[in-house]
């Protein structure tokens, strides 16, 4: 089991039978590191520092989001930002972990702040997405040495963001689409989107590089994708809904001349406001979520979409996590310095299933 704790620099891994406390990995680089980035190389594509400093690669991390490539053999771990960079204008950064030796092997520069990632099922591209310009980094990754990774596109949704921020900015409002939950199709053919901060799903062809347009008709805020079974599972976080459609009907149609695709047949259900990441069981039966504002997780029949089941949770919840077999789900909680005392949390619930089968 693998927790970010973003305001702490840090990875922590656990055994997760014992929850015992295995290693903690600290994303802290200083002159010791310099071997981890490639030919000292500090930015990618054409972002320029916005700050003036010495060394740009001595910087701590803000450990975000992350993704598994080759098999398990690597955890991707996107930086918020840099530690000297409070407005996150500046390149970020991504760390590579070996999860044989949970050390960092890697770290390749991204745009300004990356949050979510995520592997093509034929392990060829990591897709990294700029929340902070709307824009994503597509990385090759097809070799075996991570040394040999390397960026092979940057594309942009709708319009790229300059990097021109008041000092009183907040970067998790001011950032355009607000680009957040990725996922590629299982075809690998496209990469979707969600457009938190807008209406829709940007849609990326693969093959191409290029950014063809947006599905529309679901609700808008839209904060997580998950394709399972043939089903896009998708949460809207101000509005509180868990929405599903077969990949198949939305894709029917093609894109207007507009580059919009217009889709309203989505199976919804409500799950109270603050719908934030969600995970789905391997045979697609049961969705889970995390509500935020309401500090509990909802359990979904997929089948017919009605909420079968709620508890608790730490106030704020907002990372889960299934476990493989599907018998542990593991969620995190965040503070907020508008309410003392909270967050800073990690549950682990059993998940008992009543088919004695499943």
């Amino acid at each position: 089991m693998i927790v970010n704790s973003l305001e702490g620099y840090t990875t922590i891994v656990f055994d997760s039978k014992t929850l015992q406390k295995l290693k903690e990995i600290r994303h802290e680089f200083t002159e010791s590191n310099n071997a981890l980035f490639k030919d000292n190389v500090n930015t990618a594509f054409d972002y320029k520092f916005k700050q003036e400093r010495k060394e740009y690669n001595h910087f701590l991390g803000k450990p975000v989001e992350s993704c598994l490539s080759h098999n398990g053999k690597y955890l991707w771990v996107t930086y918020y930002r840099r530690n000297w960079d409070p407005k996150a204008e500046s390149p970020s950064a991504i760390a590579i972990i070996d999860t044989e030796t949970d050390e960092i092997v890697r770290v390749i520069p991204s745009g300004p702040l990356p949050k979510m990632i995520t592997c093509s099922s034929d392990n060829k591209y990591i897709a990294v997405t700029h929340w902070g310009d709307n824009t994503v980094g597509l990385i090759d990754v097809s070799g075996k040495n991570p040394m040999d990774f390397s960026y092979v596109a940057h594309i942009v949704v709708d319009e790229r963001l300059e990097m021109d921020f008041a000092a009183d900015s907040d970067r998790d409002t001011e950032c355009g689409n607000c680009l957040r939950g990725t996922v590629f199709t299982p075809d690998n053919n496209k990469l979707l989107i969600a457009k938190m901060g807008g209406e829709g799903i940007a849609v990326i062809d693969v093959d191409s590089r290029a950014y063809i347009g947006t599905i529309t008709g679901a609700y808008a805020n839209l904060r997580h994708l998950v394709i399972n079974n043939g089903y896009l599972v998708m949460s809207s976080n101000k509005f509180g809904m868990v929405q599903k459609a077969k990949l198949e009907d939305i894709f029917a149609q093609g894109f207007d001349d507009n580059s919009k695709l217009v889709f309203k047949k989505w199976e919804t259900v409500s799950v109270g406001l603050g719908a934030r990441t969600i995970d789905v069981t391997d045979d697609g039966k049961y969705v889970f979520a995390c509500v935020n504002d309401e500090y509990k997780i909802v359990v979904i029949d997929a089948l017919n979409m009605t909420k079968i089941a709620e508890v608790n949770a730490a106030k704020f919840p907002v990372g889960m996590a299934l476990s493989p077999d599907g018998k542990q789900l593991v969620t995190t909680s965040q503070g907020k310095d508008s309410v003392p005392n909270t967050g800073n949390t990690v549950m682990v619930f059993e998940v008992i299933y009543e088919d004695k089968n499943d």
